[in-house]
């Protein structure tokens, strides 16, 4: 089986979904199905690093010593470090999870919704750690020097994840919105990039964008 594209992110949905399943069958009382909710979003995280690994991804950044943070996203410490720019909207991600489990009752309490988070950010973060996504990343958008995330990388953006729900989770919706298009704004004024412009250039590249973004 070869590990590009979306078999990844489905290998990635079908083990969640198997242990979801074995958690409702195994386990009846509400204390011990929330120890079976962290353990499920720590073994489908395990299962995304391995599968990362597996594509060639690398533990750490392979050209120096760990950083907790690395601001430069021209840098090819990019998505190497801890954190970086791009932390910020994996926290967003996490914000717009939590509101697509509003919707769905059975994902409505705080451990499911985290089960459901962690599911959906593991499989974006194979994803994106594919040749197939990264080769358009450097192709269509300002990340010309992308070549993946490290293992840790990809570990702390799901920690940024799981962070944004937990805000989501405490505060009002028009609280959560607000501070989401400021985050938004404020990485467009940073970086030149956000959530949102990075879904546009992957989806439909937009030369206008790509030239602003490249500095023109």
């Amino acid at each position: 089986m070869t590990l590009d594209g979306a078999v990844p992110p489905l290998l990635v949905l079908a083990a969640s979904a198997l242990l979801v399943g074995f958690q409702r069958v195994a386990l009846r009382s509400s204390r011990r199905a929330t120890a079976g909710d962290v353990a499920i979003a720590a073994a489908i995280v395990v299962v995304g690093l391995l599968l990362e690994q597996q594509m060639g991804r690398t533990p750490f950044y392979k050209n120096g010593p760990v950083r907790l943070w690395s601001g430069d996203i021209t840098s090819d410490q990019n998505s190497q470090q801890i954190f970086d720019p791009y932390s910020f909207t994996h926290v967003i991600h996490g914000a717009a999870f939590y509101g697509l489990t509003r919707l769905v009752p059975a994902a409505r309490a705080l451990g499911p919704a985290v089960v459901a988070a962690v599911t959906l950010e593991t499989a974006w973060e194979v994803y994106e750690n594919t040749n197939q996504v990264i080769n358009r990343y450097r192709a269509e958008t300002v990340s010309l020097g992308y070549y993946g995330d490290s293992m840790l990388n990809s570990f702390f953006d799901i920690v940024a994840c799981v962070l944004g729900l937990g805000l989501a989770w405490r505060k009002r919706w028009w609280v959560t919105l607000s501070w989401v298009v400021v985050v938004e704004v404020i990485l467009a004024l940073w970086i030149r990039d956000n959530l949102t412009l990075n879904i546009i250039m992957l989806i439909h590249p937009i030369q206008a964008i790509k030239a602003w973004q490249m500095g023109a």
